[in-house]
């Protein structure tokens, strides 16, 4: 039995949903760019453009938007006009200012959880956006730490753990995406839960073995998560 102390969550299509934000905007992207390529050819373009653009910009909206600009000139051969570049600045600022929308039941295994361990929340992304979703969302109260980093790898949450005196066997990052919340606190010795959502970003995508599987933890909803801990593991509580 192991002894957790700290329990992490992920933000974005963990606490509140996110990627069907980013799947409309690139539905009218689409739809603005048919003239100049087919829907195959300007998919594998934009892809290619946010990877390569994510060291660059970084995570987020601010950077999705300029990925879509130059994919547009890219696609368009720069015959793309400047009031469509003004309709994407405006579908940016739009997805800025989105609703957060709740995952069902968060807020109760947050309030749940939050009486008997520490909780953080891990993120990455544009610092402005993240903050204020976090803002907008009521649920900072819950959390004891909230962390906002560029890329989430091994290099980040050993940092992260680091600065907060908690050792990998005593903490468990909660999250939806392998590459992101999971692998990487696997890969230190941390415990990670998968929370899969319904649709994934291609660039978190990855293939994993059943074997790989066996070493985490993976629920069909968050509501699932307060009762099945004290099945598996021996939680230590607040410090």
């Amino acid at each position: 039995m192991e002894r957790i102390r700290v329990i992490a969550f992920d933000a974005d299509d963990t606490l509140w949903v996110n990627e069907p934000i980013f799947r409309g905007v690139k539905a009218e992207f689409m739809t603005l760019l048919e003239k100049y390529a087919d829907a195959k050819t300007i998919q594998e373009r934009l892809l290619a453009v946010e990877r390569e653009n994510i060291g660059v910009f970084g995570y987020g909206v601010k950077g999705f938007l300029l990925s879509l600009i130059e994919t547009a000139a890219q696609v368009s051969q720069e015959r793309l006009s400047g009031a469509d570049i003004q309709k994407l600045i405006a579908l940016g600022k739009e997805m800025l200012a989105s609703p957060v929308e709740l995952m069902d039941g968060v807020e109760a295994v947050l309030e749940d959880l939050c009486r008997r361990y520490s909780l953080m929340i891990i993120t990455k992304g544009d610092l402005l956006d993240q903050e204020s979703k976090i803002a907008r969302s009521k649920l900072a109260p819950y959390f004891d730490k909230i962390e906002i980093l560029s890329e989430k790898d091994e290099t980040a949450y050993d940092r992260v753990l680091s600065t907060h005196g908690v050792g990998p066997r005593e903490f468990m990052m909660v999250g939806n995406s392998l590459r992101s919340d999971v692998l990487p606190v696997v890969n230190l010795g941390g415990h990670a839960v998968h929370v899969p959502f319904a649709t994934t970003w291609a660039h978190e995508q990855v293939a994993v073995s059943a074997m790989d599987q066996s070493l985490w933890l993976t629920l069909s909803h968050l509501g699932e998560l307060p009762p099945c801990l004290p099945q598996r593991f021996s939680l230590a509580g607040k410090s």
